[in-house]
């Protein structure tokens, strides 16, 4: 079966509208557009605070970065120049501008830059760093440990023999369906778009509000207990706790199919890297601390001894943005997946050169 990247037109146009409105500046407030630069030393910095008197982490933020989860290949050096950073940007917004073909099949994709969904076109955060992965220092993902290498193998065999990605609907990816992507977390990873986020605190309680897929993230302070193992979900069971001025969330009980995924400035720049099969004891570590009126270092740590032979860490620097979010129109009634699956059967006859089928309209 061919494995074209056809969607419907009228879901596109639904997400594309929808997506533009989340990334509109509200009236009465100035655009928040372009990247801000990430202070290179700690500065002396108190955060506001809560009626609880807890570190105010409210409001609306983005973790939208043009640096790569894993260092490139042909990157030696842990920190880049502000001007080689820039060449970076540069280089990556063109590349996301870029026009295709009219008429090929190369030309049905999301036209971002018509949107405003381009990351030049919306807060970022300007990071220095060569890769966000800061430990290992070589700035990759450790080896796989033999239990992770067999788990990965065997999904691969699993799905080759389910067929290709656009066969049925059940092969399509987490993102294609509209169910999750890797910035809804945890870990909170960039996708090529949509990553705006809105904190809400209470006493007790840190909700974390998702624009992409519209989740939310509901993460108790207190130290109840977490349910047995027989209950997974794609964000898992976070609970938190402060640490000082940081909130610390540690989050267990994912299931095997969260994703974890980040831009790659090396490869297609529309698709993140996805990292699948982790084991049933993974735990996320995340770290939220407010370092300055407009930026929240978000850290995490990712540890599961049967997938990597260690822990992994990174940091993303997330920038203030503008307001409201609004409600993603992913495929209204998978009208989309279905338009998906009819034009990869229609590239399969005619890759076949058999015609169209008798019963056809």
């Amino acid at each position: 079966m061919t494995h074209c990247s056809l969607r419907s037109l009228g879901g596109l146009t639904a997400l594309a509208v929808g997506m533009w409105l989340a990334a509109a500046p509200v009236a009465g407030q100035a655009p928040a557009t372009g990247a801000k630069p990430v202070a290179t030393a700690a500065k002396a910095y108190t955060p506001p605070r809560t009626p609880d008197g807890k570190p105010d982490l409210q409001g609306f933020w983005t973790n939208s970065t043009y640096t790569p989860l894993q260092r490139p290949n042909s990157v030696t050096k842990e920190f880049y120049t502000p001007e080689e950073v820039a060449a970076a940007e540069k280089r990556a917004a063109e590349r996301e501008d870029g026009q295709t073909t009219p008429g090929t099949q190369a030309d049905v994709h999301y036209d971002g830059s018509q949107f405003g969904l381009t990351r030049s076109q919306s807060p970022f955060g300007r990071n220095l760093r060569t890769s966000l992965i800061v430990d290992p220092p070589d700035g990759k993902l450790p080896a796989l440990a033999p239990e992770g290498q067999k788990r990965a193998s065997d999904y691969l065999e699993l799905r080759k023999r389910m067929g290709g990605r656009w066969d049925s609907a059940q092969n399509n990816e987490l993102d294609d369906r509209c169910i999750s992507t890797p910035n809804v977390g945890p870990p909170m990873l960039p996708y090529p778009y949509n990553n705006n986020y809105q904190i809400v605190q209470s006493p007790g309680y840190v909700a974390i509000l998702t624009e992409m897929m519209h989740l939310a993230r509901i993460i108790p302070l207190d130290e109840r207990p977490r349910p047995g193992g027989n209950l997974r979900l794609l964000t898992g069971i976070s609970r938190g706790r402060w640490e000082g001025d940081t909130l610390v969330v540690e989050t267990t009980n994912l299931n095997r199919e969260t994703l974890f995924g980040g831009v790659d400035l090396d490869g297609p720049i529309d698709r993140p890297n996805p990292f699948r099969g982790v084991g049933d004891n993974v735990r996320v570590t995340e770290r939220f601390t407010r370092v300055q009126a407009d930026i929240i270092s978000y850290k995490f740590t990712v540890e599961d001894a049967t997938t990597w032979t260690r822990p992994w860490s990174a940091e993303i620097p997330m920038q203030a943005t503008n307001g409201p979010l609004f409600e993603v129109a992913c495929h209204e009634g998978n009208y989309a997946l279905y338009s998906t699956l009819v034009a990869a059967r229609a590239a399969d006859r005619k890759a076949a050169d058999v015609g169209p089928r008798k019963d056809s309209k």
